[in-house]
């Protein structure tokens, strides 16, 4: 990676072939407390039907933060995520058999000719329109279990599921109608054109799926989490990995994590000199927990400011969410909560720890109660207390969200301030929620 001019407000529209590690070019250098805004295509189903991909999504180049090392942190201020598409398709997956190695996501060849990560066209529209350049076969890893299109009106702010008819006429013109930018690799799966459950309306509430730092190996950027790494370990194509430890290079990017949208931080671990800051994978909507693994993918543009953390030695993202996203249990105290605590307090003769702040820890892994395990350990870490401790606190003023099923959560507590403090993050909390 070369080091380029240090910018204070820097555009990023230049992406990955679905990959993200320490080789993979900058997209450019941006200032500590500079202004990030990129525009990304599509991030699932788009590149899980491209079969030059070696990962399932397509995310920005990573981009360099000026005086950011490893063992710092970064904080990105998610100020807006706006999406551009008019429409897009989703569902249940269907896998294909023979068009690829150990992984559907990532070691693709075709079928017919055994062509390695095979360079495609389109001849029409629906689920055969992907063939290889070579030989002409049908070469996608992916068809749908279950699929559906969905329409947006013209304020993004609900979505409507299409009939047959409608899917087609807008896989007719899948480009322009999901905005695929220039820049872009993928074929839209629009083009797919699935039409089950018409006349579904559904509310919409963008947010980034896939966000954060470079991890310290090269890997497929739709597998830098726990749950999806642990398909790489034993892998024989390229990106395989040996053990179980050399997962802990990863940086939880790919989180799927709702409350990653406006008014959000999220706190990354520095993992190699630079931070590597990438985005993508937009979703239009999502339920807790992605039930499908898949939801409404769409192009779109972030804006974010930056901001080093020094010294902060995470081993995975921490979210700040919008204070509306909190749990009841997890919000700030309200003065009069406060007051009446002190009253039973001194009724009780106990000196009451109400400077308290709101953290969500990430934590990863093959399945919800590894990932729970995860987030577990990186807090104790983080705020030097031990686990009993943090699952008293979590019990009694948190508690544990899904982010993706099988293994994404979100751990919540209010954290003491004083702990926070320590750690270097006080201010972040307390500015996120006017503490």
């Amino acid at each position: 990676m070369s080091q380029q001019g240090i910018q204070q407000e820097l555009f990023v529209d230049q992406y990955t072939l679905g990959l993200v590690g320490p080789d993979q070019q900058w997209a450019g250098t941006v200032a500590n407390g500079g202004t990030i805004t990129t525009y990304t295509p599509p991030g699932c189903w788009g590149p899980m039907i491209t079969p030059e991909f070696r990962g399932g999504h397509e995310v920005t180049r990573p981009i360099r933060v000026e005086g950011a090392s490893v063992g710092d942190a970064v904080a990105l201020h998610i100020r807006e995520v706006e999406v551009t598409s008019l429409a897009t398709s989703t569902g249940s997956m269907a896998e294909r058999e023979n068009a690829f190695g150990d992984d559907p996501f990532v070691d693709h060849r075709c079928p017919e000719c055994g062509t390695e990560w095979p360079e495609t066209t389109v001849e029409g529209t629906g689920e055969d329109a992907i063939v290889c350049a070579d030989c002409g076969a049908n070469a996608s890893s992916f068809g749908f279990e279950y699929g559906y299109t969905v329409a947006f009106d013209e304020d993004r702010t609900v979505g409507i599921t299409l009939d047959e008819d409608g899917a087609h006429e807008l896989a007719e013109t899948a480009d322009e109608v999901m905005d695929i930018p220039d820049n872009s690799r993928q074929h839209p799966i629009l083009l797919y054109e699935p039409g089950e459950m018409p006349g579904t309306l559904g509310r919409l509430r963008p947010f980034i799926g896939n966000v954060g730092t470079t991890p310290a190996v090269t890997m497929p950027d739709s597998h830098n989490a726990g749950d999806f790494g642990q398909f790489l370990i034993g892998a024989e194509h390229e990106y395989g990995l040996e053990s179980e430890a050399e997962l802990d290079a990863r940086t939880d990017g790919h989180m799927d994590v709702p409350q990653v949208r406006p008014g959000a931080t999220l706190i990354c671990p520095v993992k190699i000199d630079g931070a590597g800051i990438y985005v993508g994978d937009l979703h239009a909507n999502q339920g807790d927990g992605e039930l499908s693994l898949h939801t409404t993918d769409v192009s779109g543009t972030v804006t974010m400011d930056v901001e080093i953390v020094e010294g902060l030695e995470l081993d995975g993202p921490i979210l700040l969410p919008p204070a509306e996203d909190l749990p009841f249990i997890s919000k700030p105290y309200s003065d009069e909560e406060r007051e009446a605590g002190r009253k039973l307090g001194d009724e009780h003769g106990v000196e009451v720890e109400d400077e308290m702040g709101p953290i969500q820890v990430i934590g990863t892994g093959a399945t919800i109660n590894d990932a729970t395990q995860n987030a577990f350990d990186r807090t104790t870490k983080l705020l030097d207390m031990s686990e009993g401790e943090v699952r008293s606190r979590c019990t009694f003023t948190g508690g544990v969200q899904i982010g993706r099923l099988p293994g994404v959560v979100q751990l919540d507590m209010l954290a003491p301030i004083a702990d926070l403090e320590d750690r270097g993050i006080a201010h972040l909390v307390c500015d996120q929620y006017d503490l």
